[in-house]
């Protein structure tokens, strides 16, 4: 059992084929061309639709900017992130000027998203950490320091307690084939 982490800033920024944005893709699990779970870090530049992604639930947060409104619903910095059917690709209008976002796509299994300002007891055989400032993630007696917008994974993590410290918004990622 060890952690995995990546930081957006050190991912460079693909461009989307309908030229709306770009993304920084943090971690495609457990194979780049055939994932259960899809987790970035994107920029929405323009209003337009999201690609469709038919079988597969979708959760996104606005993490900077003015935010955007999906299914004429707005979203903004602080919201909890928003689930859907990533089969819809709603149009995405931004409320003022570029977007970020932290975007969570699941193919198969049950995947929980939930903020890290609790302590989570690793029940499932997959757990992250997505922060927006950064902070300290403690489990068990270890300590890793996580930088901005940082995802840290664990496959198979041993059931001692995950506490997250920081500032900002973050949040635990959990994952079972059930």
């Amino acid at each position: 059992m060890s952690w995995s982490r990546v930081s957006a800033a050190d991912v460079q920024p693909q461009a989307w084929k309908n030229g709306g944005g770009t993304t920084r893709e943090l971690l495609a699990w457990p194979h780049a061309h055939d994932w259960v779970l899809r987790i970035s870090v994107a920029r929405v530049e323009r209003d337009g639709p999201f690609s469709a992604f038919p079988g597969v639930h979708r959760w996104l947060a606005v993490i900077r900017g003015a935010g955007l409104r999906l299914f004429d619903w707005p979203q903004s910095v602080g919201d909890e992130p928003l689930r859907f059917d990533g089969g819809l690709a709603p149009d995405a209008e931004l409320i003022r000027g570029d977007t970020d976002v932290f975007n969570v796509m699941e193919r198969h299994g049950n995947l929980e998203v939930e903020s890290a300002h609790h302590v989570l007891l690793p029940k499932t055989p997959w757990v992250g950490l997505f922060t927006v400032s950064g902070g300290l993630l403690e489990h068990g007696h270890r300590a890793m320091p996580m930088a901005p917008l940082t995802l840290a994974w664990c496959e198979e993590p041993v059931a001692q307690s995950c506490v997250f410290t920081g500032e900002g918004n973050a949040w635990w990622l959990t994952w079972s084939s059930e």
